[in-house]
């Protein structure tokens, strides 16, 4: 899981209209308890977080908290399903004759961009410590299903697979999720720190070209 320093989020789909406003209200106020969640988990040690504090600092009440998430875990972790249906509803408006990894890299990029810089060792080392907690693992979990499923059924849409049926559009979902976990793990042990955006660049575009072997023409 990345979990990029806080940061306006404008690849979000922006419906229209009185039912678009009030989605965008909805959307806004989940984003601000996950994100809240997310930096008491990190200032405090997530063992020490309750939902009440999680809710003041986003500034809504618990009651609220609770129509949206059914855990502190479930919030943090809500980030990483939010990005994959980003991309999922990006990838629905690529174009229609656009290669399938050209438009799965437009899709799957933008959701990991931010400032171009290097994060805050200290950002990241509590990081580390709230992702090694047992409970948020098995969330993660449940939640990489969940964001599968979503990147599946869009390029099953694309490509005419049927997503309860064939292997394909499951096997890229996995693969653009691979791409997408392992440049984050680097991003989150790398030292000294790197910046999260041109990982995760490298990575889809290394997956779009089939990941060439860095062997090939290399002097032995």
């Amino acid at each position: 899981m990345a979990s990029e320093q806080p940061q306006e989020r404008p690849d979000q789909p922006r419906p229209r209209g009185a039912a678009g406003l009030r989605e965008r209200k909805k959307l806004a106020t989940r984003d601000a308890l996950s994100w809240a969640a997310l930096r008491l988990a990190l200032e405090r040690g997530l063992e020490n977080v309750r939902v009440e504090e999680i809710a003041t600092e986003a500034g809504v009440s618990p009651r609220t908290f609770n129509n949206y998430f059914s855990s502190k875990y479930e919030a943090i972790v809500s980030r990483h399903v939010d990005r994959t249906r980003r991309s999922a509803a990006t990838l629905r408006e690529r174009p229609a004759d656009e290669p399938l990894w050209e438009a799965l890299q437009y899709a799957a990029l933008p959701p990991f961009e931010g400032p171009d810089q290097a994060p805050d060792p200290s950002w990241t080392s509590a990081l580390r410590l709230m992702l090694a907690e047992p409970a948020l693992q098995g969330e993660f979990r449940r939640a990489a299903l969940t964001a599968g499923a979503e990147l599946a059924t869009a390029v099953a849409e694309r490509t005419g697979t049927d997503v309860e049926r064939d292997l394909y559009p499951h096997l890229v979902a996995a693969a653009v999720l691979a791409a997408q976990q392992t440049a984050s793990d680097r991003w989150l042990y790398a030292d000294p720190p790197v910046p999260l955006t041109p990982l995760v660049r490298e990575a889809l575009t290394l997956l779009a070209a089939g990941l060439p072997d860095p062997s090939v023409g290399r002097p032995h």
